[in-house]
């Protein structure tokens, strides 16, 4: 069988948010099925979504299925409800039968079957805009409460279905998710006159050479639409059943992939596409982006980095302003830093993590209203360097200079371009002992040198060489550098379902799509890539403690003005709702509905250290 990646990163789409649960199936009575159904002749991949069709029938039922949907076709708007409740499929093994009494009601004599023209059935991949409705009691399903299509007056089918794309001139259907009953509301885009001309038909496809190929699809979508002249999608899934079972193929694959059994990976991989396609909002998102990942690590197909820098630095922007981690990872960092610096006349920060610079209008502004008067302020930058070859730090130098004449406060600066932390050294900082303070900051940066043996150790190293008054890091409060794939990938589809969770209050469409491809390009390094590769290694704060005791740093306590104002901050985001934060030994996490997703840490020199609390 030929292999293809048959995903992609998807696009914003509506619809509400929701997490991931639950907890993985056994995988071994799956792979003795998947044995069993081998030796009998059935389909291997319908198999695995609960079709038993004979590998010798497929052309047959790829032949029926042709006829029913031509039939459909011509068949007059009216006529579709001549259907009977006895042609519903409720036997996934007799597919055949149900096709025929299916043709029986429409009595289709002058359909035949045209090997040239079979159904198009959507890749994997498609983008759809899916809308998922719970069957009534009778198996029909209605759209809108009073307001019922003709086109729509169709039976239920059990089970799974992929939609086409609508058309931009179609009427979209919308799901409203402040009603328990997942109420639709219609919203129309196109004339009232193309209601007249809706008919379900056939698509064409370009290449006719399998009609198994057409089969092996049948479960992706039973019924198809012509984008250009159908303009209402169907879906007929329940999406919280559906939902669960998601979150299990997901981690039966992923299971899979730790056994090395990859052909039952790949046909996991097809399922997920499917169950992904009934989900709306940060439930659909995430699962695509897992499935992504995982279908890199089954091809092989590790990206070589997560993105170029410039990309990285706008994608992060807009992580910036749609949610408040990183707003609270710079305001509690810059907190603890101003208490160390009190009462110094000369300080000197150095950034290991420079990017666009945000963080430090805010500190430079806090210096300039001390009471004893601001003190002469020096700044040192560290970046990787630019996939252009411009000098963005020195780009960034130049604004905060000018900010800091606006502001009247003595401002020096230089920036340092470095492939990585390791590559520095305490001489080229140009440091000043006897003058000078020195603090040492950190966000997002520490976890990535836990991709080469000894790295961390000797940024730690160097830190120590530098006696700082006080070191902030920020960090990710995940355990996603274990060395067993399954419980990391276990891990972080719970902790990046949460973020996406969160990222669904956002109002602004386009910050909220840059920051899913911001927090999306993370899972794919975690989940895909191993070795050096593999940067995305967040720790908790346990772990972090346990690394700064023994390079020979003591914990500092971020006091509660800190706390109080970072309360404050998240007022500015959805009313404070959902997020919160909380004192974890000294640190300062922040989290989404009690689970804690960033944590900030401060730190000095133990032999420097009277207390290890400081308020």
């Amino acid at each position: 069988m030929k292999r293809e990646l048959p995903f992609s990163n998807p696009g914003p789409s509506a619809g509400g948010g929701g997490s991931l649960g639950g907890g993985p199936p056994t995988t071994t009575g799956k792979s003795k099925m998947w044995e069993d159904q081998n030796d009998a002749g059935v389909d291997e991949l319908l198999a695995v979504l609960g079709y038993k069709v004979r590998s010798s029938d497929m052309a047959e039922v790829a032949q029926k299925l042709e006829q029913l949907e031509q039939a459909m076709g011509n068949v007059r708007e009216d006529g579709l409800s001549q259907l009977a409740s006895e042609t519903v499929h409720y036997n996934p093994s007799d597919l055949s039968t149900w096709l025929e009494s299916m043709l029986s009601e429409f009595n289709p004599s002058s359909t035949s079957f045209d090997p040239a023209n079979p159904i198009l059935l959507p890749s994997i991949g498609s983008r759809v805009d899916p809308i998922i409705v719970n069957p009534t009691p009778q198996g029909s399903v209605k759209f809108g409460g009073s307001d019922p299509y003709s086109d729509y007056d169709l039976k239920a089918i059990p089970g799974k279905a992929i939609l086409t794309p609508p058309s931009p001139s179609s009427s979209a259907l919308v799901v409203n998710n402040s009603s328990s009953s997942n109420s639709l509301v219609s919203t129309t885009t196109s004339s009232s006159s193309s209601r007249e001309a809706k008919r379900l038909k056939a698509s064409s496809y370009t290449n006719p050479q399998s009609a198994k190929a057409t089969a092996s699809g049948l479960t992706s979508s039973i019924l198809t639409t012509n984008t250009a002249v159908s303009s209402r999608p169907v879906v007929l899934v329940d999406s919280q059943e559906n939902g669960v079972r998601l979150v299990h193929t997901l981690m039966a694959c992923a299971e899979a992939i730790e056994q090395q059994n990859m052909g039952l990976a790949e046909a996991l991989l097809k399922q997920i596409g499917f169950l992904a396609a009934s989900q709306v909002g940060s439930m659909r998102k995430v699962a695509t982006y897992f499935a992504e990942a995982l279908a890199r690590r089954v091809y092989k197909v590790c990206p070589d980095v997560p993105y170029d820098g410039n990309l990285s630095d706008m994608l992060q922007m807009h992580f910036y302003e749609t949610c408040p981690y990183l707003k609270f990872a710079h305001f509690t960092a810059n907190q603890a830093i101003l208490e160390a610096f009190s009462g110094k006349k000369k300080v000197h920060v150095i950034d290991f993590s420079m990017k666009e610079g945000m963080q430090w209008p805010a500190l430079m502004q806090a210096l300039a209203l001390r009471p004893e008067g601001p003190p002469a302020f020096r700044l040192t930058g560290i970046g990787p360097p630019a996939p252009d070859n411009s000098d963005r730090l020195q780009e960034v130098g130049w604004k905060l200079a000018q900010f800091a004449d606006s502001i009247q406060i003595q401002f020096e600066y230089r920036g340092f371009v470095a492939n990585s932390l390791t590559d520095l050294e305490s001489a080229l900082l140009e440091l000043r002992p006897d003058t000078e303070v020195v603090a040492v900051n950190s966000v997002f940066e520490l976890h990535r040198l836990l991709a080469r043996p000894g790295a961390a150790d000797k940024v730690l190293g160097l830190m120590k060489e530098v006696n700082p008054v006080i070191v902030t890091v920020v960090e990710q409060e995940a355990n996603h550098n274990g060395p067993a794939f399954l419980e990391r990938f276990n891990e972080s589809l719970h902790y990046y379902s949460t973020l996406f969770d969160s990222l669904e209050s956002c109002v602004d469409s386009q910050d909220k799509m840059m920051s899913e491809m911001y927090l999306g390009s993370q899972i794919c390094n975690v989940v895909a890539c191993e070795g050096v590769d593999r940067v995305e290694r967040h720790e908790t704060v346990a772990q972090w403690r346990t690394r700064f005791g023994k390079a020979g740093f003591a914990p500092v306590h971020i006091g509660s003005n800190a706390f109080k104002q970072a309360s404050m901050l998240l007022d500015f985001f959805a009313g404070g709702d959902g997020y919160g934060v909380e004192e974890n030994g000294g640190c300062l996490m922040l989290g989404w509905h009690s689970r804690p997703l960033i944590t900030t840490s401060a730190w000095q020199l133990a032999q420097n250290s009277k207390s290890p609390i400081r308020h």
